[in-house]
């Protein structure tokens, strides 16, 4: 069927421009008037909506805003047929065409199944967008031992040293000698493990020095706390 007038689809409901049936019309009367003579009888929010265009004003590129109207093809319909011209029982036909043809049951199911196909395309962009906080939590829940502070860096996306100054700035720990420990508030929370290591210094003799490591729920700690300040893992972050 050739196209007689533009037809839009909105939330599975064809439209047309109440301006596009006006102009096929033929109508000789203002636009604003034709509206207000024609639109009693309908329902705005139902049989139409106010909507605005813009069309070109000059040659030199300027627009210009005008008042339309989004129109159901039912609403069209019955606009053509009391237009009662011969344009208006051609465009009527039209519209009995086009509401057949929609209320098809083929088109119907189409029209379903392509809903459908929409809706799990979406499902499955949400449930990218939430896999790659799933993986780093579920990950980091999964790891019962200790995590060193560079692993934790790494996650996101600082050096040893940045993130130890990070979380010295932000109250979470401080330095004594050459090793961090947390603030007072957080030492009895069970959130790091301090232990030795050893290691052999620069003229070939092994020491030992305290280091910091932060048990499951010091990470989960660090993670909901760095949230709150809009510091995410780098799979969390945007692309």
């Amino acid at each position: 069927m050739n196209e007689l007038i533009k037809v839009t689809v909105k939330n599975d409901q064809q439209l047309v421009s109440a301006r596009d049936l006006y102009k096929g019309l033929e109508v000789k009367t203002r636009f604003s008037q034709w509206v207000t003579q024609n639109f009693k009888m309908f329902q705005e929010g139902t049989d139409f909506s106010p909507v605005v265009t813009t069309t070109q004003q000059n040659q030199w590129g300027g627009t210009k805003e005008l008042q339309d109207y989004a129109l159901t093809v039912d609403m069209a319909k019955q606009v053509s047929l009391m237009s009662q011209t011969a344009q208006g029982t051609k465009y009527r036909e039209y519209f009995i065409k086009l509401e057949k043809q929609w209320n098809d049951p083929q088109e119907v199911v189409k029209r379903g199944y392509a809903i459908l196909q929409n809706e799990n395309a979406q499902l499955r962009i949400e449930n990218t967008e939430l896999k790659p906080k799933a993986d780093y939590t579920d990950s980091m829940l999964a790891n019962k031992g200790l995590e060193t502070i560079s692993m934790i860096a790494k996650n996101y996306g600082y050096s040893t040293r940045e993130f130890n100054k990070l979380l010295h700035g932000l109250g979470i720990q401080y330095k004594q000698g050459k090793t961090w420990l947390l603030y007072a508030k957080y030492q009895d929370e069970g959130y790091t493990h301090v232990e030795p290591y050893e290691y052999t210094n620069s003229d070939g003799i092994k020491q030992v020095r305290n280091t910091m490591k932060w048990t499951q729920t010091g990470q989960k700690f660090l993670y909901d706390f760095l949230k709150s300040k809009g510091i995410m893992p780098l799979v969390e972050q945007p692309a």
